[in-house]
């Protein structure tokens, strides 16, 4: 007798199994969501929030104005691999006018849409919307590192449309040259009514970027430079070196940029805006000189200071009489201490204080005859920073 029971009972548990394994072969949420073959695809992509968040408190002339939370960065990144030689990346930034270009036709808070060919194993040709490559650490950084842009870079447009190759010459030095849109609008949007009557709008408005990364010593010396030239009318361009250096060892971090502009046409606008008038013509013949410093020192593993420092010149021709030469306009100096917590070793979240210290000093001729004043603004901010890679 008990051998027919555990025969019947064994027959039992089959057809339960059996029933089971029919259920689960018809439930669809057995079935994996995304193919097998595109979880393969995703393992070479990236998606990345990086934001820094911030409660800002701001001053002028030594004076407390107002305190805000701020989200001060947000950018939503993509970037991978779609196939052994394509590559892409995709960069928008959600504290930004989403108006697009009228040149570019793409908005203006995209900072990068494009993709990678990689033409040989040292060669790669980057055919959309990129990174203007220009020399130095000040723009190369994330930035969410960055808390304050010194003038040129502040003023430029750093994201341009075209396309642009890499060459990997030796293991420890690479060659660049790209060609892309010398604006992200056209002409007419960006000098309006501005422009002078001898000067006429070229018909091939491009720029043109040339870039050397070398690194030395193990790695420990670093540079990035760069030579641009901009078309911006018949007559006159830009022309744009940047020369960026970097020192690196386990626990401190030295970077120096220099950067010089000269423009035919004033590109950045920041004496132009100083002319008063409401018929006032684009200055001719300026120059931006600058000097950016940062260094960053690893104190504790979970505690790291920084300082950065800056500089910027604006000069401009005949500005104060015809036949006057370069005349030095203006200077702006900028400092910013920082302490940064790092309380988790796996994830890069950092937790931060600073203080953004910004001094304008105008030239004799600015004061009196433009009617600029010396200021001094002031900005300490508590919060994160954050390059959240969630897939």
């Amino acid at each position: 007798m008990k051998k027919y029971v555990l025969i019947i009972l064994f027959l039992f548990v089959q057809a339960m199994m059996f029933g089971q394994d029919y259920q689960m072969s018809n439930d669809s949420i057995s079935k994996p969501i995304i193919p097998k073959d595109r979880l393969e695809l995703l393992k070479n992509v990236d998606l990345i929030f990086n934001m820094r968040f911030a409660n800002d408190n701001l001053f002028r002339n030594g004076k407390f104005e107002e305190s805000t939370f701020s989200n001060n960065q947000l950018r939503l990144e993509i970037r991978g691999k779609i196939h052994d030689k394509v590559y892409f990346r995709f960069r928008d930034r959600y504290t930004k006018s989403t108006d697009p270009g009228s040149r570019d036709n793409t908005s203006r808070s995209t900072d990068m849409a494009y993709i990678g060919i990689d033409l040989t194993p040292k060669m790669r040709l980057n055919l959309g919307k990129m990174s203007a490559d220009w020399g130095g650490y000040e723009f190369d950084l994330n930035p969410i590192d960055i808390l304050e842009y010194n003038d040129i870079i502040e003023n430029a447009d750093n994201f341009l449309t075209g396309v642009g190759a890499t060459y990997q010459a030796f293991k420890n030095h690479s060659f660049g040259f790209q060609i892309l849109n010398s604006r992200i609008s056209d002409f007419e949007d960006v000098y309006k009514d501005k422009i002078p009557l001898n000067l006429e709008k070229a018909k091939i408005p491009m720029a043109y970027i040339t870039n050397w990364r070398g690194s030395f010593f193990g790695g420990k010396l670093e540079t990035i430079y760069s030579y641009s030239y901009f078309k911006e009318t018949t007559q006159k361009g830009m022309n744009y070196y940047s020369l960026g250096h970097k020192y690196q060892d386990k626990k401190l971090t030295l970077m120096y940029d220099f950067k010089y502009s000269n423009e035919g046409v004033d590109r950045k606008g920041i004496i132009t805006n100083m002319i008063p008038g409401e018929e006032v013509e684009v200055q001719q013949n300026v120059e931006y000189l600058e000097n950016w410093i940062r260094a960053e020192y690893l104190i504790f593993p979970k505690v790291n200071l920084s300082l950065t420092l800056m500089n910027s010149n604006a000069y401009a021709k005949d500005i104060v009489a015809p036949g006057s030469g370069n005349s030095h306009i203006r200077s702006s100096y900028g400092y910013i201490p920082a302490v940064e917590y790092l309380p988790f070793k796996d994830l890069n979240i950092r937790f931060y204080i600073s203080y953004v210290g910004r001094y304008y000093k105008y030239s004799t001729f600015a004061q009196e005859h433009l009617g600029q004043v010396d200021y001094n603004t002031g900005r300490l901010s508590i919060g994160f920073i954050a390059p959240l890679l969630v897939l």
